[in-house]
């Protein structure tokens, strides 16, 4: 062991972010392969089955943002005073006050650049806040690092245009899917679209919800869609399921597991995508292992997620009127879906996990 990697993210522990968080640790341990010591500052190392890892547990952390800045700003010091790392990578978004040879912040929560509308603070006064003070946030002590890592060059001109700073790495995340995906498409009369979204007013659930009361209004019915919301879950999702419920083509399937929700992939015919924010968009990732239809939001990130792609279009988030029609022209069949290209992004670009690391822990 010549040096110590520390990877702090002891705020991740559910969906996206947690599959994020898991898969760096993994192709870290792959990459360093014993010349490091690798410790990682986590919620629960019960969450984690990496072997390579040295694990140190902060349970207490999620219960107050108080104690969230007391752990960045100062516990975070005197760990950094302890172990002396070469590298210090917080997946936690906001830069920690930390002594380290090299310092890095991973900034995945596009949360401050979010167009907030006064709903929000209805829907979920919580997410209503947090946009609206994350921006600052960000910005604390991000002139420390030598590295600002975002997952989408539209983030990276964001945090260049805001906070000043020319060391943005964009890095596409690299997350294995947890099962063989199928192309499994429907042989009988009946279109179904999947949107797999935990109910925030941002993943935008009213217009593919409005586009399929549009399409029965009009007498189209040979559709389906799929929507994981559960309505105990917050206000948005008992909101939308009640204003909604008359739509007999919405299948409410609630919350589902991520081995489930990859079932549904394989039996699903098409992704639909219309969320208005996202650092990445993962479902779509993981949606073009079948090689089936996406339509996704007309924004950067979008675009940006798709990449290359044989069978993908884009609709206006807030127009439901247009969604309407692509879902009528894709379960009849039609020709609406195009061949996409990736857009070249300049450097300094990671392509994978293992060219990030390359660059922050040369060998």
């Amino acid at each position: 062991m010549n040096s110590r990697i520390v990877v702090s993210g002891v705020n991740l522990t559910e969906m996206g972010p947690l599959a994020v968080f898991k898969d760096a640790l993994q192709s870290l341990a792959a990459y360093c392969n014993g010349r490091n010591q690798i410790i990682a500052l986590v919620h629960r190392s019960s969450l984690f089955d990496i072997p390579g890892i040295d694990f140190i547990e902060f349970p207490t952390i999620k219960a107050s943002w108080l104690r969230r800045v007391y752990f960045e700003f100062w516990q975070c010091r005197a760990i950094s005073n302890d172990l002396n790392p070469r590298l210090w990578l917080s997946m936690d978004n906001i830069t920690p006050n930390v002594i380290a040879e090299t310092q890095a912040v991973y900034c995945h929560n596009p949360s401050s650049f979010y167009q907030f509308r006064f709903q929000d603070l209805w829907f979920d006064w919580k997410f209503g806040l947090f946009t609206l003070f994350f921006r600052h946030l960000y910005g604390i002590n991000i002139k420390r690092n030598d590295h600002v890592v975002v997952q989408q060059n539209w983030i990276r001109q964001s945090f260049e245009r805001t906070y000043r700073v020319r060391n943005v790495i964009v890095a596409h995340p690299d997350v294995e899917a947890v099962a063989t995906l199928a192309d499994r498409t429907s042989t009988d009369d009946v279109y179904r679209f999947f949107y797999p979204a935990y109910p925030r007013t941002f993943k935008n659930a009213e217009t593919v919800l409005s586009a399929a009361h549009l399409l029965e209004k009009s007498g189209f019915r040979k559709f389906e869609l799929w929507l994981t919301f559960d309505d105990d879950v917050n206000r948005y999702a008992r909101s939308i399921k009640k204003r909604f419920a008359h739509v007999s083509a919405v299948r409410w399937l609630g919350l589902l597991p991520r081995q489930q929700v990859f079932a549904r992939y394989e039996a699903a015919d098409c992704l639909l995508f219309p969320s208005k924010l996202e650092t990445w968009g993962m479902p779509i990732t993981e949606f073009k292992a079948t090689g089936k239809p996406i339509l996704a939001a007309d924004l950067p990130y979008a675009h940006e997620t798709v990449g290359s792609y044989n069978r993908a279009a884009f609709f206006d988030p807030g127009d439901p009127v247009h969604l309407a029609d692509l879902m009528k022209a894709a379960a009849l069949r039609e020709p609406v879906f195009l061949i996409t290209r990736e857009e070249k992004i300049r450097e300094p670009y990671a392509r994978n996990w293992n060219d990030l690391w390359s660059r922050l822990i040369p060998q």
